[in-house]
């Protein structure tokens, strides 16, 4: 499963999450939208953490062997090159600090929890989610870099789900996810939604329009 970057699913994987929804969606009138995303936020401060750790660390490195590069005692060449040797280090550390899992590192997962948390409020309103007839739009929303899953429902399922039910659906999708299937795992969260929202808000016969795209939402 790639991580931090563009998601990609083939044109069989899309066929596969859409058909899921479109399953779910017969047992309910509510409206699922599975999304993909490749991270939640830029975690700038992981990057200068990486790279002062590194500066730090290359400087001490060069004083406690100074006897070896500095024989004849200082002067302002040795300090201008001490200077660059410890910004190049810095320099490098901020580069590896953008590696995925230096940065999942260097980030806590609270701090990652509130992006993703961010990231699904924002994509229920960009992707307009919030205009369903009866306020019954469900987002069920992946990010890859952060290894996690946010489940954002609109306002008449919030009385008859409770938060417990939802997290039992993230915990569905993490399962699959632990394991690399990153289609099997929103397939299943869409199934477990379905069972949920049936009883929530079943689907009426003769009355029960797609009014949201089945397909799933791709974003970086």
């Amino acid at each position: 499963m790639a991580t931090g970057r563009r998601p990609t699913l083939t044109d069989e994987e899309r066929a596969r999450v859409e058909a899921a929804v479109q399953a779910a969606e017969q047992q309910t009138s509510a409206e699922i939208v599975p999304m993909i995303v490749g991270r939640s936020g830029l975690y700038r401060e992981a990057h200068h953490r990486v790279g002062l750790l590194s500066a730090v660390l290359v400087l001490m490195a060069l004083l406690m062997i100074e006897s070896t590069w500095l024989p004849w005692g200082w002067h302002a060449a040795n300090a201008v090159w001490l200077l660059g040797m410890t910004m190049l280090a810095y320099a490098l550390g901020a580069w590896v600090g953008t590696w995925p899992p230096v940065l999942r590192l260097f980030t806590s997962r609270e701090r990652m929890h509130r992006k993703v948390q961010l990231r699904a409020k924002l994509a229920f309103a960009q992707h307009g989610l919030t205009r369903t007839r009866e306020r019954t739009g469900l987002l069920l929303l992946v990010s890859l870099l952060e290894r996690q899953v946010s489940v954002l429902a609109d306002q008449s399922l919030r009385d008859g789900i409770s938060d417990a039910q939802w997290q039992e659906v993230v915990a569905v999708v993490v399962e699959r996810l632990k394991v690399g299937d990153l289609v099997g795992g929103l397939c299943c969260g869409i199934e477990a939604s379905g069972t949920l929202l049936a009883r929530a808000c079943p689907a009426r016969d003769g009355d029960n329009p797609n009014e949201l795209s089945n397909q799933v939402i791709q974003d970086t």
